[in-house]
């Protein structure tokens, strides 16, 4: 061996050691949650009792007055942990970490958890796990949530908030046994959150030759149970998107354990079966309902579409959809706050959502259904697989929606954040180009040359579609 080839060598093999330090550190992690259970539960506890707080007591409190602020009054203060902080990067986190704050803090997953654990333990239904429920329920939660403008109020969060708590529970409480029946297929960002994991480093992975090979052994030592409280099949499990992370199955038969992944790696090459309702979440769901609905208030069509329906009633003499209101826990209605939503305005606001999400839901899915020709024969499954390259900027998205009331709230206490509009910038333009990139290795499984390039120019169209609505929100309008 000459010197040339020793000094090439070196760094490989530098870096193949630092891997398999990392694989048995990332090992070491995933027992280590196995391991201490009880103190992770107590975690659980506490997180439902933070939870609670934040969304019980600020209903129970007048509204705060224009002076208050969030260091001196408790509802300003909850809507900004709760909405500014706790849920834009528990959907970071998604991406970071996979589903940990799914199996290690979620509050409706520990109390759906509990309450079937000393429930009924009822056969679950077929209703309940009807495949369309993840898209329904995300549109339904959104859509309710703008028209009762849960963002703003403490009251309409209770509502939204609480009403899915309650039917955590109840669902609990008559189906399976320790089983999370609500977070596998009824809970409204479920699908959301199993989408976004995909991008995650971390996954818990089954080597299904060393299942294989336990089985026929005679060894014990690895023999406990392990009862899955998201009914994730562990023998036979694909990907991540279901498993909440919670390293009970640890070490399970000596198979399972912590591993890294590169982020691209379940997109490229999915070892999960096309769905269809991952699709419709991620084309009509992320990128069309929720631009919509953070879209609405600032939108100059919104208005100019109100006002032409108004002057038409007001000329045909039809002016209660124009005078009446509906209760708060329906449509926004807070007069003391100058802040009511007529009927018309409900109307339209659901109007404008859907409209969005036809629009530009429509207009991604015949890009993508061009991509799919063009590479090739008409195909389902590489249709869905092309709409998977959408992920990061589906995600970029509503993570930048939800933090947009994080950077208000920062801004109406005085905190300057002029890097905002750059961050922004360069968060979106990073996931679109990441869409590009995933969509160029999809492309290039099925075709080459020319034909790739024309099947990415579709995905990237469709990126650029989704930059150009986010940009009408943060620097046009």
């Amino acid at each position: 061996m000459n010197e040339r080839t020793a000094a090439w060598r070196l760094p490989l093999a530098s870096r193949a050691h630092a891997l398999d330090r990392l694989d048995e550190a990332l090992r070491r992690i995933g027992d280590w949650l196995m391991e201490h259970q009880r103190a992770i539960r107590a975690l659980q506890w506490l997180v439902v009792c933070l939870y609670a707080m934040l969304v019980i007591v600020p209903a129970l409190l007048p509204l705060p007055g224009r002076t208050a602020h969030i260091w001196s009054n408790l509802t300003l203060f909850a809507q900004f942990a709760f909405w500014g902080v706790w849920w834009p990067f528990v959907l970071a986190s998604m991406m970071l970490v996979g589903r940990v704050w799914c199996g290690l803090m979620c509050p409706e997953g520990t109390l759906t958890e509990f309450a079937s654990r000393h429930g009924r333990g009822k056969p679950i239904p077929r209703w309940v796990t009807w495949s369309g429920w993840p898209f329904v329920a995300f549109c339904l939660l959104t859509i309710y949530g703008q028209m009762v403008s849960v963002y703003q109020y403490p009251g309409a969060a209770l509502v939204v908030l609480g009403g899915s708590t309650l039917a955590a529970i109840g669902i609990g409480y008559l189906y399976g046994r320790n089983k999370r029946v609500w977070c596998r297929f009824l809970c409204p960002v479920s699908g959301v959150f199993g989408l976004l994991s995909k991008l995650a480093p971390l996954h818990f992975r089954t080597d299904r030759q060393a299942w294989s090979t336990f089985r026929h052994s005679g060894d014990k030592s690895a023999r406990r149970g392990v009862d899955c409280a998201p009914l994730v099949p562990l023998a036979g499990m694909r990907g991540a998107s279901a498993c909440h992370m919670c390293g009970r199955c640890s070490g399970f038969r000596n198979a399972i354990t912590l591993a890294r992944r590169s982020p691209n790696e379940a997109i490229v090459n999915p070892s999960e079966p096309p769905n269809a309702v991952e699709t419709l979440l991620i084309v009509f769901g992320l990128l069309g309902v929720a631009l919509g609905a953070f879209h609405w208030l600032s939108s100059p069509w919104f208005i100019a579409v109100k006002q032409t329906l108004a002057e038409w009633l007001v000329d045909a003499g039809v002016m209660w959809p124009l005078e009446r209101s509906a209760p708060w826990w329906v449509l926004t209605n807070y007069p003391d706050q100058n802040d009511v939503l007529t009927l018309l305005d409900g109307a339209v606001l659901v109007g404008y959502i859907l409209a969005t999400a036809l629009t530009l839901g429509g207009a991604i899915s015949a890009l993508l259904a061009l991509a799919t020709r063009i590479s090739g024969p008409w195909s389902w499954p590489r249709y869905h697989h092309l709409a998977q390259t959408l992920i990061p900027i589906a995600a970029c998205g509503v993570f930048l929606g939800l933090s947009a009331l994080t950077v208000t709230m920062l801004r109406t206490e005085g905190v300057s954040l002029a890097w905002v509009d750059a961050a922004r910038l360069i968060l979106l333009l990073a996931s679109a180009l990441w869409s590009v990139w995933l969509a160029w290795r999809v492309a290039g499984l099925s075709a080459g040359g020319l034909q790739r390039g024309l099947v990415t120019s579709c995905v990237a169209g469709a990126a650029m579609l989704v930059v150009g609505g986010w940009a009408l929100l943060f620097w046009i309008w």
